[in-house]
């Protein structure tokens, strides 16, 4: 059905908004939270690694390369947070279900469609409620309070680069928390750290104890998005067992509908594949 869509209403849904309208904003007093926190345990993370670790060491070659490495991951994973958090996941207009907007919608009298009782919105297929959020969100993966969002249609590709990214940190903080421990062994615990052994003692375990928890987790999740990627399938969908309505796509299609054509954008949390069908704008926030 080849239709335009003409918006009802001029102005901006500022619902879950912030600045205007122009960023997305889920005002949750626990997402904020949970936010805070992972952005302070990188912080600490990033302190122990660069203060106790890389800047006093020895050796400046392999202190050069690991902190270039350190701080790109660190980089990447905060980003990736930050447009995890900041994008809308696909939220559906609220109030769509008018008289008028369905029938512009071009549905003919009888024909059958969702509508959610709680926004009042027509909702597209695959499309499920937030009570987070309050909104209904294409393809709604789950509601991650880490990110103080919805992983939807729109902001999955960040999600993923998010975990992929924090299990990558994780790693390589591993790595260096085991070669600090074998150079402090070797040498004097006073030479290997600008701290006393005890606040260097208790710096590394709270670092690899914060790596182990961040990299099994993160590891977790990011297998999960992936499986659900390839099998075109959300979260919601297999928690609830639901039965396949919609046509699926074959697994490299599903994988470019989140991440775009295959490129070095798949790895960054800048690029934005393109989701949107041209028949579909009525299920689109302005």
């Amino acid at each position: 059905m080849d239709y335009s869509y003409v918006p009802l209403h001029s102005s901006i849904d500022i619902h879950n908004r912030c600045c205007g309208g122009r960023i997305w904003c889920v005002k949750d007093i626990c997402g904020f939270v949970c936010a805070f926190l992972t952005w302070g345990l990188l912080l600490f993370a990033e302190f122990v690694v660069m203060r106790v670790i890389l800047l006093p060491c020895p050796y400046p070659v392999f202190s050069s390369i690991n902190i270039v490495i350190f701080q790109t991951l660190a980089f990447l994973a905060f980003s990736s947070h930050l447009r995890t958090m900041l994008s809308d996941p696909g939220a559906v207009p609220r109030g769509n279900a008018t008289k008028e907007m369905i029938q512009q919608m071009g549905y003919r009298e009888g024909q059958m469609f969702f509508k959610c009782p709680k926004c009042c919105s027509i909702k597209p297929d695959r499309a499920h409620h937030c009570s987070v959020c309050q909104r209904c969100i294409r393809k709604m993966d789950h509601h991650c309070p880490w990110v103080n969002n919805c992983v939807g249609e729109s902001n999955q590709k960040y999600f993923v680069l998010f975990t992929f990214y924090i299990a990558s940190i994780s790693a390589h903080s591993l790595f260096l928390v085991i070669n600090q421990f074998t150079i402090c062994i070797k040498h004097e615990w006073r030479e290997c750290s600008p701290y006393s052994p005890p606040a260097t003692v208790f710096l590394l375990l709270f670092l690899t104890f914060e790596a182990l928890l961040f990299a099994v987790f993160t590891m977790i999740m990011l297998f999960t998005q992936l499986s659900a990627i390839w099998n075109d399938e959300t979260g919601i969908e297999q928690l609830k067992k639901e039965e396949a309505r919609w046509m699926r796509k074959s697994r490299w299609k599903s994988i470019q509908s989140v991440f775009g054509r295959f490129s070095l954008g798949w790895f960054s949390p800048f690029t934005k594949p393109s989701f949107k069908s041209k028949f579909e704008g009525h299920f689109y926030s302005v």
